[in-house]
């Protein structure tokens, strides 16, 4: 280990189990996309430093991509690799290729700060693929309640029969859960979303590093405080775990009523064969496997966030090797969480409800007591004696092997005097659904609203994200060229745009504003002025991967805020997706209200013809400070 990137200080070889025990390519292989994303991010750094020139930079940042492009094509480039960890495989790899042009990159730059600003690269990745899952999940739950919204099924506490649901509620029960991990999710990478680099081994760089700058390229929101506390804290790896290992417990409690409501004893559900498995010795077996193991998962995402509490529980400042524990249980727990959350949307997709045993089972048991209970209150009779007038009229049912509905009425005034004939009506499963119809409840009524609720929550949700910096919207650059070019010939292609050339588009550059998210153009719109009073939103595209996101939303709002700064006081829109520009506050004109955008555009248009656009205005209060 010679050749190592700290040899310089120890001579002679490392000992062979001690490479084997200190070595983390093993697992830390993970982060070759973040670790080339981050020292990319650095080269840009160090040229606005003046350490690097712009061509060195360019050569050093080719030579990466060469290096990601091979190990995506073939992960197993890395597999013979004797390289301690990530950063020196990649290095290594980049100094075979630029000679010792590669050695000045890691100029005032740590392995300390590298690591963590990987890590919380890789971190901020994943937890935005967690949300995407865990949406599914909420969907594909919303979707199993809108199909059994109407389906009575028996409600349990101490897995006794309780009072009567329906379906639907069960359903949303865990949307409820789910919605609070998503949001823990979201809190979770707004800390993890802050760079470390340029913080040094623990003291900070040497070097004139712009770290806010820094931070922005990386697609972080702001860089750390404080060099001591960047290399050292694991905080967001703690919180992450926290976040999954609550996830995972949830999704055990789903997988264990399923597991419930599937066994021969309950026979309520059935669940899709292609999640069960069966038995090697008995053929009758269909074990509902994927449940357990979602289930059995759960000990395994707290034995991972356990893990790593002890491991930074008392470790001094600033950096210490322990904290390479970090990683394995982080790169199990996201894993092993996202297979469960995938599993799920399918499976609940495909599972059968026996409505008739789920409507019978719901009026056993006695679970209409309460309701019987509520009747005599309504009567005049207090609470707590008709608890016990129900009570004694639930032991005369027992041991008359009948239901309290099957009681004849002289059998009930027996216990409850005050009661009549109507109080058959109150105990039916239909009635002691319906009566539960306050927020919250499981009356069909409250259910739909419940509903269509989440349905709209998560239509917002797509907005709100981009809105809390998921994608971040700004001003196009030279270097945005191409992608820019890629959406307006796509969406052209499918007659959503004009058509636009290359040449058009680069003198235009300044009139074009992008979407960026993890660094990449995903969407892109110009804002053309006509006069000081008007101006068209045009070219408008977002890549097919993030639609649904709100990048689109988000792009029309940066331009809605750009119009106002210059005090242009209406901008409009001609497009055949009206109700996208009305959600964003546009009406509909008529396009000879527009003379400008006729007189210039529409004349020489080659679809004036057939054109089939609607036009919408949008009409902005500008003030003093150039805003809305």
């Amino acid at each position: 280990m010679t050749n190592a990137i700290w040899a310089g200080r120890l001579e002679g070889q490392a000992d062979n189990l001690f490479r084997e025990f200190n070595d983390s390519l093993p697992f830390d292989r993970q982060l070759v996309r973040e670790d080339i994303e981050g020292s990319i991010a650095w080269s840009k750094a160090l040229v606005r430093a003046g350490i690097l020139t712009a061509g060195e930079q360019r050569e050093i940042e080719a030579a990466l991509g060469e290096i990601l492009a091979a190990w995506r094509q073939d992960p197993s480039v890395i597999d013979e690799a004797e390289d301690e960890d990530v950063h020196s495989w990649v290095e290594r790899q980049l100094v075979m290729r630029v000679g010792d042009l590669g050695k000045k990159l890691h100029t005032g730059r740590s392995r300390n700060d590298q690591v963590a600003t990987d890590l919380r690269l890789w971190t901020a990745r994943q937890l935005r693929l967690r949300q995407a899952e865990v949406k599914a999940v909420i969907t594909a739950l919303v979707d199993l309640a809108e199909r059994e919204k109407v389906t009575a099924f028996p409600g349990y506490t101490h897995l006794q029969h309780a009072q009567p649901i329906l379906l639907a509620h069960w359903c949303l029960a865990y949307v409820e859960m789910l919605r609070r991990d998503a949001e823990r999710l979201s809190d979770a990478l707004k800390r993890v979303r802050v760079s470390p680099l340029g913080s040094g081994a623990l003291a900070g760089t040497a070097y004139p590093v712009d770290r806010a700058a820094l931070a922005k390229d990386l697609g972080f929101r702001l860089p750390t405080a404080n060099s001591l506390d960047a290399v050292s804290d694991r905080d967001f790896v703690v919180e992450t775990l926290s976040a999954c290992a609550l996830c995972s417990l949830h999704l055990s409690r789903m997988a264990e009523d399923l597991i419930f409501y599937s066994t021969s004893e309950a026979a309520l559900v059935e669940l899709p064969d292609a999640f069960t498995s069966g038995s090697s010795l008995m053929p009758q077996k269909k074990n509902p496997d994927a449940c357990e193991l979602i289930r059995g998962k759960s000990g395994r995402q707290v034995g991972n966030l356990v893990s790593l509490l002890v491991t930074v529980k008392a470790l001094p400042l600033a950096y210490n090797k322990d904290l390479q524990e970090d990683k394995e249980p982080l790169f199990d727990s996201m894993r092993q969480l996202s297979m469960c959350l995938r599993v799920l949307p399918p499976m609940l997709a495909g599972l059968k409800v026996d409505r008739d045993r789920a409507l019978h089972m719901a009026a056993e048991g006695y679970t209409n007591a309460t309701d019987l209970a509520d009747y005599l209150v309504r009567l005049g009779v207090p609470f707590r004696e008709a608890h016990h007038q129900v009570g004694r009229l639930v032991r005369t049912a027992i041991e008359q092997d009948r239901a309290l509905e099957e009681l004849p009425l002289e059998v009930i005034r027996q216990q409850a005097p005050r009661a009549n004939q109507d109080v058959y009506a109150q105990l039916t499963v239909g009635a002691t659904l319906e009566k539960r119809a306050v927020e919250g409840g499981t009356a069909a009524s409250a259910v739909e609203d419940a509903i269509e609720r989440v349905r709209r929550m998560l239509r917002e949700r797509a907005v709100a994200d981009a809105v809390a910096g998921e994608a971040e919207f700004r001003q196009a650059r030279a270097d945005d060229l191409d992608a820019i070019c890629w959406l307006v010939d796509h969406w052209a292609e499918h007659g959503e745009n004009l058509p636009r050339s290359r040449e058009d588009i680069l003198k235009a550059i300044l009139d074009f504003g992008v979407a960026v998210v993890d660094g990449k153009v995903v969407g892109c719109a110009a804002l053309w002025i006509y006069t000081p009073q008007l101006a068209e939103i045009r070219s408008l595209g977002v890549h097919p991967d993030h639609h649904g996101k709100g990048v689109g939303q988000g792009l029309v709002r940066y331009f809605l805020q750009l119009a106002g700064q210059l005090h242009i006081p209406k901008v409009f829109v001609l497009t055949r997706a009206p109700r996208f520009f009305e959600k964003a506050g546009f009406r509909q004109v008529s396009v000879n209200s527009l003379p400008e955008k006729v007189l210039k555009d529409c004349a020489v248009c080659p679809k004036r013809e057939q054109c089939d656009e609607v036009a919408l205005v949008h009409d902005i209060p500008v003030n003093g400070n150039g805003g809305k």
